[in-house]
């Protein structure tokens, strides 16, 4: 790299601070929300990286630069996205511990959107795809632990108490199916009864 010369020199600009980045940057957001998009709507097989570039209004070239392969463009949106909706799940609940049937309402609804069927159809590629599988393998184990840890610290649950450790995966387990139902219909009437059920079930389980 070259030594920084004329009247550059001094400014205080940062790296990556400038309107190049910043247009790369907003193309990679549009690059993985158009993914995810992709992925939710058309599945594995109708999400090529021409049809996302397309859809987030840029070039393949572009794309690929963000992006070499498929899988990197793929499992990149959909751990963009587990990133951005525990950062909204966290805003729900600025003050901490919340009312826990809030909060089981909230981990319930992460699994019934586009991002956990965006998830969906990356977990089927990868049953089938070597390449994608331990990529896949390792997001969800990682986007699993850090849901496990959000539903801990926003439930007030001490996992010292035997039992209680188990409670939260279920509700998470729970969730999980709720999402898997949803995906083929969409029976809001007893998702609400399933949810309340587990709300009373956290309630016993973990105590005041």
């Amino acid at each position: 790299m070259g030594t920084v010369t004329g009247p550059t020199q001094g400014t205080g600009s940062k790296p990556g601070s400038g309107p190049k980045q910043a247009r790369s940057r907003v193309t990679r957001r549009h690059l993985l929300e158009a993914a995810v998009s992709c992925l939710a709507e058309q599945g594995w097989a109708g999400s090529t990286v021409a049809v996302v570039a397309e859809r987030a209004g840029v070039s393949r070239g572009a794309a690929q630069y963000h992006f070499p392969t498929r899988e990197d463009l793929f499992t990149a949106a959909v751990e963009h996205v587990a990133e951005e909706r525990s950062a909204a799940l966290r805003e729900l609940f600025t003050a901490g511990p919340a009312a826990r049937p809030a909060v089981v309402e909230a981990l319930v609804d992460l699994y019934t959107g586009a991002l956990f069927r965006a998830a969906l159809q990356l977990w089927v590629a990868a049953s089938n795809e070597e390449q994608l599988r331990p990529r896949v393998t390792e997001l969800e184990a990682r986007v699993g632990r850090e849901t496990h840890r959000i539903a801990v610290e926003l439930l007030g649950a001490d996992e010292s108490v035997p039992g209680v450790r188990e409670t939260v995966q279920g509700l998470l387990d729970m969730a999980r199916g709720l999402g898997l139902a949803n995906v083929l219909t969409d029976d809001a009437a007893r998702r609400a009864r399933v949810v309340a059920q587990w709300s009373r079930i956290v309630e016993a389980a973990l105590g005041p």
